[in-house]
């Protein structure tokens, strides 16, 4: 065990915010912290870290937070805690300052011994020796060799290359920041890993590489997400705080919607029996209670209800957006026809291309998801199909009958001056205020709300109030730039059930793999050697991605070994060779073969392992998981070792 926490409880001007909570935490755990905005997941990872205080309350409701004394707790705070004088390398480096000074310690040691009045003296060089064999032990025991190898996996994984190493940690914008005090975090490698909203600031392909490693993380993750996808693919139990209360499932967040749904009916069937037996008792009692013959049965039907453990009303599910996308003039079938455009940032000297000479076509019915490293122009792109930005080279031309919705993430739609009323009257003056209130109410825009300056509510308000509009557009191709940004879970299912009735056509670039999996029916990947389609949905595309790089890998791994095979083959013919050596270099060559050929025998069956792997069956089944796991790293420690023994016969002379 890590960590227990019991009755723990919170108050902020005399509101509860969380109601004798309790949570167990042990060694391997991965589990999902959700709820709604405001219901004190931050408030309890703050207190599990010690920034927050909880309320101290008597018995029998004494709290406790226990953490095993060994145990080491990493919480990524907004405030990062970086050195902004350092470096990014002295600052990845600072973590394992103790191990290094080991490491320096082992070289003054090793200087010691080299003294000539050191290695004259056995007695006084044992001592040395000695001690130089515990600090090296120590040293290997804690991966010392492995540090550069450890940060430098980090740094890429996070998409910090090489080149940057040197840079001044104060010149980083504020999400580099983040990120790289996320860098900092992994590489300090606490028992315990808490990370709040862990996704933001990375772009697709970083999330996919923080994914891969948090499934290998020997400690226990504490995640607090509203990306659905991440929490699947990582947590094995979710805890909702719910009314100040905190409940934990079983499963990754897709098996807690299920055993939710079945909870709350069962919870309310419980209530609605319950209510019915005490109406029952109720009225036997006031129908019997003064007649002198049945008053004793009253008086004992009384007493039932006094000791009645009540059940609570399960809370009804809270009122949801209803958005709704429709159009009036049915396009023709050929939607939009791109032809060799650039896509470029920057005016004059400072104009930059990202994309080169990109053509594509979009079909009616297309459901077309733009995805791509942050910086790498899909945004552009975007403005550039809607005629917000300039084409420099090649043309776009749309079909006739287009009617364009467009959902900018920075909300360029709106005047942030204007009232949130304001800004659908000046696109429907004829709209009444009732009618524009029924609108806003729709996305969830009520009261007072309505009212307020678009630049002063939330950023999730302002892409409900973008909706809202949109709904009023009824356009026939909606072109939307991370439309699930700063929207909640639930509004966020809302929309995709919007997005996915909706038989119009849709452009859209996203970070969300959840939307991506449902919507998408076409995959458009830019990078920085241009954009590739793919004509199928997100998960195929997936795929065809891991296909590739295990493809990649592998002929990576036969070239490197072909060519190390031929210069040893070469410097072997160079050299004399005796009967007794032609003999051994025979058997040697033959134990090169039987090698080569058990490497490929385990590649494959790793690969066939990492598709089971992949399949729902195993994904969801957390011990067949874990199983399949542990025999994937003995295939990969068998194969390490085989080829560790095919390089060093294959450079014996």
């Amino acid at each position: 065990m890590i960590l227990s926490l019991e009755n723990i409880s919170k108050i902020y001007n005399g509101n509860t915010i969380l109601d004798n909570v309790a949570l167990t935490i042990e060694d391997n755990d991965r589990i999902g912290l959700i709820g709604v905005n405001g219901c004190g997941k931050s408030t309890l990872l703050r207190i599990i870290t010690g920034l927050e205080e909880y309320e101290s309350q008597p018995e029998p409701n004494v709290p406790q937070l226990a953490i095993t004394k060994k145990a080491t707790v990493g919480f990524l705070q907004q405030n990062t805690g970086l050195d902004r004088n350092s470096t990014i390398i002295e600052e990845m480096t600072s973590v394992f300052r103790p191990l290094l000074d080991v490491q320096e310690k082992m070289r003054q040691l090793e200087q010691e011994m080299a003294r000539p009045e050191v290695h004259d003296d056995k007695k006084r060089f044992a001592e040395i020796s000695a001690e130089y064999d515990r600090q090296t032990a120590y040293f290997e025991s804690q991966d010392g060799y492995l540090i550069n190898v450890k940060i430098r996996t980090v740094l890429n994984g996070m998409d910090f290359p090489p080149e940057r190493d040197n840079m001044i940690i104060s010149s980083l914008s504020g999400g580099e920041k983040t990120r790289l005090a996320l860098a900092k975090l992994l590489l300090e490698n606490p028992s315990l890993l808490i990370l709040d909203e862990p996704t933001n600031h990375l772009d697709f392909n970083t999330i996919v590489w923080l994914e891969d490693y948090l499934q290998s993380y020997k400690g226990a993750l504490l995640i607090v997400s509203h990306d659905r996808y991440f929490l699947d693919k990582l947590t094995t139990s979710i805890c909702e705080i719910e009314h100040g209360h905190l409940k934990r499932y079983k499963g990754n967040y897709t098996a807690y919607t299920v055993q939710k749904e079945a909870d709350t009916v069962r919870q309310m069937k419980e209530y609605e029996a319950q209510q019915e037996e005490i109406a029952k008792l109720e009225d036997f009692v006031a129908r019997n209670l003064v007649r002198a013959t049945t008053s004793s049965m009253a008086k004992s039907r009384i007493k039932k209800l006094e000791s009645m453990e009540l059940i609570e009303k399960p809370a009804g599910p809270e009122k949801k957006a209803k958005i709704r996308f429709e159009y009036d003039i049915v396009p023709p079938l050929d939607i939009l026809s791109v032809k060799d455009i650039d896509v470029s940032v920057g005016k004059g000297a400072d104009r930059k291309t990202l994309v080169e000479h990109l053509s594509f076509d979009v079909r009616r019915g297309d459901k077309l998801g733009i995805i791509g490293s942050n910086g790498i122009g899909k945004s552009t792109l975007l403005k550039i199909l809607c005629k917000q930005l300039p084409i420099t080279h090649g043309k776009t031309e749309w079909t006739k009958n287009i009617k364009l919705s467009y959902f900018d993430q920075e909300n360029s739609i709106l005047d942030f001056n204007n009232t949130v009323m304001e800004e659908i009257h000046k696109r429907r003056p004829t709209m009444t205020d009732g009618q524009v209130r029924s609108l806003l109410g729709l996305v969830r825009i009520t009261g007072e709300n309505v009212y307020k300056q678009v630049g002063v509510i939330s950023g999730g308000e302002r892409a409900k109030l973008c909706f809202a509009v949109m709904m009023l557009e009824r356009g026939n191709v909606l072109v939307l730039d991370e439309p699930t940004n700063h929207l909640d879970m639930a509004t966020k299912e809302v929309l995709e059930e919007a997005l996915c009735s909706y038989d119009g056509t849709i452009i859209f670039v996203s970070h969300d793999r959840y939307i991506l999996n449902k919507l998408a029916t076409r995959i458009m990947d830019i990078t920085e050697d241009g954009a590739e389609m793919f004509e199928c949905g997100f998960e195929e595309y997936m795929d065809i991605k891991t296909k590739r790089k295990e493809e990649a890998e592998k002929a990576a791994l036969q070239e490197k070994m072909q060519k190390e095979k031929q210069e040893a083959e070469e410097r072997g013919a160079k050299a004399f060779r005796s009967k007794e050596q032609r003999a051994k270099d025979a058997k040697r060559r033959q134990r090169i073969k039987e090698l080569e050929a058990e490497i490929d025998r385990l590649e494959a069956e790793m690969a066939a392992l990492q598709q089971e792997m992949a399949s729902p069956e195993v994904c969801t089944d957390y011990q067949l998981m874990h199983q399949k796991c542990d025999e994937f790293e003995q295939l990969k420690s068998l194969s390490a070792e085989y080829s560790d023994e095919w390089l060093m016969l294959s450079e014996e002379e």
